[in-house]
């Protein structure tokens, strides 16, 4: 297999949304390299180190958005575009998580059966199980959120989906999307826990019916709504080069001077993927943080992977750091939220749309 390298980190935590109960277990959390390559071939990017292996989805592992007000305005409108191509109520989310979009669907009117081995609810609508033929299931529609970035070898695990719905119905797949990542240079959404990274391009050789394909979540995530009879080897459609931009982690330094300039206490706000990645990197070139923000409660009062920081919820962060406190705000999609929630009392920056 020919690759074409763009990326290589090493030691990243391996799993950005597991929480510790101890800054000691924290601290020595399992970690993984990156290396970020192109294939050839298929033209799809991924991470050639990843190891399976080393990931253990448990109950500590809380990646749940939705106790924002924001990622719940998200959520409806994911919901139209569902509604607009999923007209009969025979629905299948593979990879429900938790159960949060499952039970939305149920309430907008779907029949919807949520599959996902790490589920632990109690939900009569979720089977605790790998999507399989031997579950003898098949629907209209399936919906998959925020699956295939995790999956090795994407292509194959499409096909085995629709092998399973007997080789019909349509798909609605939501991933990062990687342009951005390059747009914004967002190093920190680089990490160990996502093997691929998708561009339009690459659903468009996967698929040769697409009824939709866009945007949403403030263009951080790519959907496709596609035929899943029409599933092809992206190998044969040809590819295109994909390189990041050379100035790619120069936001790296840019924060890093930024803080050393900030005399007193700083913090993150965003204790999930991007806070975990940002203050790895950070903490790698001497910078350290007194604590993370983030409204999550199941998340308050345990500790990050890989840094170790401690995780508050916004009212204890106010009454721990000083007023005028530098904070780095890991996704801007949530800015006016956390101006209303720190009322002022934070010197905020947007990493994301380099502000330093």
């Amino acid at each position: 297999m020919m690759q074409n390298e763009l990326l290589r980190v090493n030691g990243l935590p391996v799993l950005q949304n597991r929480v510790y109960s101890s800054a000691s277990s924290a601290m020595t959390s399992p970690k993984g390299g990156m290396v970020l390559v192109q294939d050839d071939v298929t033209g799809l990017v991924f991470n050639a180190a990843f190891d399976a292996d080393l990931l253990n989805y448990d109950a500590d592992y809380q990646n749940e958005q939705a106790c924002s007000s924001v990622f719940r305005r998200h959520l409806d409108e994911v919901l139209c575009v569902i509604r607009r191509h999923f007209l009969t109520p025979s629905l299948i989310e593979v990879g429900c998580g938790k159960g949060y979009f499952l039970d939305r669907l149920r309430t907008a009117g779907y029949e919807a059966i949520g599959i996902d081995p790490a589920y632990e609810g109690d939900s009569p609508h979720v089977i605790k199980a790998p999507f399989s033929a031997a579950l003898g299931l098949s629907a209209d529609a399936l919906v998959l959120r925020h699956v295939l970035e995790h999956i090795q070898n994407p292509v194959e695990f499409l096909y085995a989906i629709a092998h399973a719905n007997g080789g019909r119905g349509s798909i609605y797949i939501e991933v990062p999307c990687f342009e951005w990542i390059c747009e914004r240079r967002a190093w920190f959404d680089i990490f160990y826990e996502h093997v691929n990274y998708f561009r339009a391009a690459d659903f468009q050789r996967m698929f040769g019916r697409i009824h939709e394909q866009g945007h949403v979540f403030g263009g951080q995530y790519l959907y496709v709504v596609a035929d899943l009879a029409s599933l092809r080897d992206p190998a044969d459609f040809g590819t295109d080069r994909v390189a990041l931009p050379p100035d790619f982690l120069s936001g790296i330094d840019r924060c890093k001077l930024l803080a050393r300039s900030a005399p007193g206490s700083k913090a993150i706000w965003g204790a999930s993927s991007k806070g975990v990645i940002f203050s790895h990197h950070l903490q790698t070139s001497g910078i350290d943080f007194d604590l993370a923000i983030d409204i999550n409660p199941v998340k308050q009062d345990k500790y990050m992977a890989g840094t170790a920081l401690k995780i508050v919820s916004p009212e204890h962060a106010l009454s721990m750091l000083p007023a005028g406190s530098l904070v780095f705000v890991m996704n801007s999609n949530y800015f006016d939220e956390i101006v209303a929630q720190s009322r002022g009392s934070f010197r905020l920056v947007k990493v994301d749309q380099n502000e330093l």
